[in-house]
């Protein structure tokens, strides 16, 4: 029988098709051989989560800083941006940054969310862009896959994950702990 693509077996796992043990996610457990300095983001106008992560190329990694960006709602929209945009170029002061990894916006119902997210995504990139620095988006399903092995994890699941890929008992934040998820997502996923 021909070996299926990783694609279709998660296709078939994520639908239920598949018994827990047919789908062989421990490569996706193994360190991470790249190396550098990568900003992962977590963006949202009121809790933008940042996390830079350093690899060593050798499999290790250090949690050089993490923030949440908590925006009170008495600011405006456009003062929000400015903020986010700040706490980005800020963060980026901190270590000669390779790579920004940002997650994708979610699907969502309401098209006013949908703008704000957009936006809030848009002040963080530009941010970046500035800078010059290469910019990599992935969607939330594929940051789960990627860090927990199941793109319908929880929050919680993600977090607890992320912390064990850091080696630090404490967990994060959940917007800190999304950012440094995005960030190991793109370590692992990343071909040079």
């Amino acid at each position: 029988m021909p070996r299926k693509s990783n694609r279709i077996l998660w296709a078939k796992k994520l639908a239920g098709e598949l018994p827990e043990s047919s789908v062989n996610i421990e490569h996706l457990a193994k360190k991470s051989p790249f190396k550098g300095n990568v900003l992962g983001i977590d963006p949202s106008l009121r809790g933008t989560g940042l996390a830079l992560l350093t690899f060593d190329g050798k499999g290790n990694v250090l949690l050089h800083k993490s923030q949440t960006l908590r925006l009170k709602k008495s600011l405006t929209l456009h003062a929000c941006l400015g903020r986010i945009s700040q706490a980005v170029t800020d963060i980026l002061k901190l270590a000669e940054v390779t790579h920004v990894a940002i997650e994708e916006s979610i699907y969502v119902q309401n098209f006013r969310t949908a703008q704000i997210l957009g936006a809030a995504r848009g002040a963080a990139i530009a941010a970046a862009a500035v800078e010059g620095l290469p910019i990599f988006e992935y969607p939330p399903l594929r940051i789960k896959q990627a860090i927990v092995g199941f793109g319908r994890a929880s929050k919680e699941q993600m977090a607890k994950t992320v912390m064990q890929h850091l080696g630090h008992a404490t967990p994060l934040p959940p917007d800190e702990a999304d950012a440094a998820g995005v960030a190991l997502c793109h370590s692992f996923t990343f071909k040079a």
